[in-house]
């Protein structure tokens, strides 16, 4: 079964277009590496919960938007070795200061595919 990296990061509504360009750029990298798919995707219906939700988990401000993203691949593996590839590729290489998102609350980890239909 596949192995999935998912992602969940608060992006400032001003900066959507820098975020869907570094996206792209991010994502072919991530293709030409071996990943089998690359999603990006930004909140449209994300309400904020009682206990806990997406909203709470990157501690959502005003003007922010939650953006919820995942990559695919072959096995953990495979994807261990991709990253390792994509963390060095020089295309990817920015400061992340400059980020259109707050990296520090971003949340992130790898997760066995458990139902695939």
């Amino acid at each position: 079964m596949s192995y999935v990296d998912g992602f969940v990061v608060a992006v400032p509504k001003d900066n959507i277009a820098a975020y869907r360009k570094l996206a792209r750029k991010a994502g072919k990298i991530w293709m030409e590496h071996g990943a089998l798919a690359y999603w990006e995707n930004i909140g449209d219906d994300v309400p904020p919960g009682k206990l806990t939700s997406f909203p709470m988990a990157v501690k959502l401000k005003p003007g922010e938007v939650v953006a919820f993203s995942w990559i695919v691949y072959k096995s953990r593996k495979q994807r261990d070795r991709i990253n390792e590839k994509v963390m060095k590729d020089p295309r990817l290489q920015m400061d992340m200061q400059n980020a259109p998102f707050d990296a520090k609350r971003m949340i992130y980890g790898g997760f066995k595919s458990l139902v695939v239909l």
